[in-house]
């Protein structure tokens, strides 16, 4: 990509606050952008080569919303975690193995996609997100749920395709979890905590492909208060 091309974006995203150039087969992240730190909400880089974030993204201080799906990232760094506005964290198919030590600083976050990387359990940085919705670990080798989820703030979990073969017991104690996805895993039915039935605020939990029947999680105990929440809110959807 030419020079004159980069400059018109340049100079676009200084007007709007958005900048984005997706499939250009980029393999760093713009060094340019670094005279627009003060200027983007937005940056959107998808589907490109990128395999480093440099320590400059921790720079854009007013950035709400950034998509780096497909790509080649392996590791983020530290200094991401300092996107004190960030509400919006694409990274699909990309192959991170963990997040930054310090990702619970990024105290506005409201959704995060991490479909399709290469972790292996449910990151507890994430417990400490306290207006996380939406988050997004489908396709990856999570192979438990670890006891730390309980403190998760999220509203909607996706695990599906993932080799999860146990579940603690605290994903019940989730204050706000509604949806809980957990199709195409390694669960047998002994292994799915009965309390997420019985006692939780889960109102959609969706286990088709694992190692049992569905009709048999009907036969389990807590399953009527569970159809009790599931009905009540598809009548408020309806």
């Amino acid at each position: 990509m030419g020079n004159s091309a980069l400059k018109a974006h340049l100079e676009t995203a200084q007007k709007t606050g958005v900048f984005q150039l997706t499939g250009k087969g980029l393999t760093e992240f713009p060094e340019e952008l670094q005279k627009l730190t003060s200027n983007l909400r937005t940056i959107d880089l998808s589907n490109n080569k990128i395999e480093l974030l440099p320590p400059l993204i921790g720079k854009f201080s007013l950035l709400k919303s950034l998509v780096l799906n497909n790509n080649k990232l392996t590791a983020l760094p530290e200094e991401l975690c300092r996107l004190k506005k960030l509400e919006t964290l694409h990274l699909n198919g990309n192959h991170l193995r963990q997040l930054p030590a310090a990702f619970g600083q990024l105290s506005a976050l409201k959704t995060l996609n991490l479909s399709g990387n290469q972790l292996r359990t449910v990151p507890t940085q994430l417990c400490g997100l306290r207006h996380l919705d939406v988050v997004d670990l489908s396709k990856n080798q999570i192979q438990n749920v670890p006891d730390s989820v309980g403190e998760l703030q999220a509203i909607e979990l996706n695990l599906n395709q993932n080799q999860i073969s146990q579940i603690s017991v605290q994903i019940s104690h989730c204050p706000r979890l509604k949806v809980l996805r957990l199709e195409e895993n390694c669960l047998e039915l002994s292994m799915l905590p009965q309390s997420i039935l019985s006692d939780s605020q889960i109102s959609l939990l969706a286990v088709e492909g694992n190692l049992f029947e569905i009709k048999k999680l009907r036969e389990l105990e807590g399953y009527d208060k569970y159809m009790e929440r599931f009905t009540a809110t598809k009548k408020k959807f309806a």
